[in-house]
């Protein structure tokens, strides 16, 4: 099977591959070399630290997951399994390529060298339990019930439902578009964070994923959207206020940058599309999304947007042939300087790997980011670090490149002999990028670049790495 770093443009075929010639060349397993080695490796001392940082909050009582990583009896019985995953970087799901583009994040959940180090020789050692005095404090999680963003912020101050919809235990994928009323809003107020989730845990289970969309009338903004796209005017389809959130397994929230926001007016309504697929039993569910405003009075100075960044020049069309690899391809042009929030790519059963690239005014060309290995059960949405997120001119050209594996090679694949395109079922296929852009003005980004200006030798932008 051809890998789908190689099979990108020939710039990056050859800095990658490079990269990657390294990583072939490494040991399968993390290194234990070094007097680390020697040093006694305890669960209560050494491990758990890591599993509190890194996995509890999945793998804790009451949760989707099939295993709670709390205690040392709830990890025992798991040990090899967790060695495994960890080694083979399954677990936490973090699937972004880390010798390439930005790799400074809000919410990275990966596991350092050492971190993995310390869990295998914790694994090889004989599973010591270490002394209980050393265990870390018992954190407190919410519940899947509960709201994640709620120790930063509170409570919602508002919360908004979907009708509710019962999946019977066998059916086709349905999606469930009901609208709901935006209350109290009274007067436009600014949206600092939002988060989604499913009603109940049994909700997660039938739920794909959601969409939010906030639809008020806006004075000034045209019904017509810019020819690519890539603009403000590109939210003034319908009227409305943009896609406030998508939720999927492994995204949950968005907390936007310090002094960015989203624009709340009265009247306003969310216009749910809910994808929901059945699991052999019956469940009701509905949506919950809760939304944390500014303080009143408060106006930030940037508003950001949430864009579909589309990896073909046709937009919702694909064609993938039975038992082949394919790769698509578009080209977005920012008519604004902008900083791009987070980078999620959204594709299906075959999505093997996803790419932004920057190519500059000057001809300069930066990867942002690079999902080389795609898993469909984690639509990880993946956040810069404030320090990290890329500033970019006018003019840059955005380059989405999306890779389906619809070959047998491919674990997820239902059939590879079957020819796919694009559409909404599970079973077809999707090749797009979700990114929060923060449009900004020229006098803001050559203010940016006079504080940030690189070394000469490298383009007129933030480098994350």
């Amino acid at each position: 099977m051809i890998n789908a770093k190689f099979q990108g443009p020939m710039w990056l075929r050859i800095g990658v591959g490079v990269l990657g010639l390294g990583a072939f060349l490494m040991l399968p397993y993390p290194s234990m070399a070094g007097g680390a080695s020697s040093k006694p490796v305890t669960f209560a001392k050494d491990v758990a630290p890591i599993f509190q940082a890194k996995c509890q909050e999945c793998h804790h009582p009451g949760t989707a997951a099939p295993m709670s990583l709390v205690t040392y009896e709830e990890t025992l019985p798991w040990a090899e399994k967790i060695k495994d995953r960890v080694v083979t970087r399954n677990m936490p799901p973090w699937h972004l390529d880390r010798t390439v583009g930005i790799q400074k994040f809000k919410n990275d959940t990966s596991l350092t060298d050492d971190q993995i180090d310390t869990i295998v020789r914790w694994v090889d050692s004989g599973k010591a339990p270490g002394n209980a005095k050393d265990m870390p404090a018992p954190k407190m999680w919410p519940s899947d019930e509960g709201w994640q963003l709620a120790e930063q912020f509170g409570q919602p101050d508002i919360v908004v439902k979907s009708a509710p919809y019962t999946v019977p235990a066998l059916g086709q994928d349905a999606w469930w578009k009901p609208l709901s009323d935006v209350l109290p809003v009274t007067e436009a107020r600014w949206v600092r964070a939002v988060e989604m989730r499913p009603g109940t845990s049994a909700g997660r289970r039938v739920t794909h994923h959601a969409l939010a969309q906030l639809l008020q009338d806006e004075p000034g903004v045209s019904s017509a959207a810019d020819d690519d796209g890539i603009g403000p005017a590109a939210q003034a389809v319908r009227n409305d206020g943009g896609l406030l959130m998508e939720w999927a397994i492994g995204k949950q929230f968005d907390v936007y940058p310090s002094n960015t926001g989203k624009l709340l007016l009265p009247g306003a309504r969310i216009r749910w599309d809910v994808h929901y697929h059945s699991v052999g039993e019956q469940v009701q569910d509905d949506v919950m999304l809760g939304i944390y405003l500014y303080p009143k009075g408060v106006t930030p100075k940037y508003r950001t947007r949430l864009m579909e960044f589309h990896a073909n020049e046709q937009g919702r069309v694909l064609d993938i042939p039975p038992n082949s690899i394919t790769e698509t391809q578009s080209f977005h042009v920012l008519k604004e300087p902008a900083r791009f929030e987070n980078f999620q790519p959204h594709m299906h059963l075959r999505g093997k790997a996803m790419s932004m690239e920057a190519i500059l005014p000057d001809g300069t060309t930066e990867m942002l980011s690079y999902v080389d290995r795609f898993q469909f059960n984690w639509m990880n949405n993946y956040i810069y670090a404030e320090d990290a997120a890329p500033v970019l001119p006018k003019g840059t050209v955005i380059r989405i490149t999306a890779w389906h594996d619809n070959t047998a090679a491919n674990p997820n694949n239902p059939d590879p002999n079957q020819w796919v395109g694009w559409g909404e079922r599970t079973v077809d296929e999707m090749a797009h990028a979700w990114v929060n852009v923060t449009y900004i003005t020229d006098e803001d980004y050559k203010e940016w670049l006079a504080k940030h200006k690189p070394d000469q030798s490298m383009p007129e932008m933030m480098h994350g790495h």
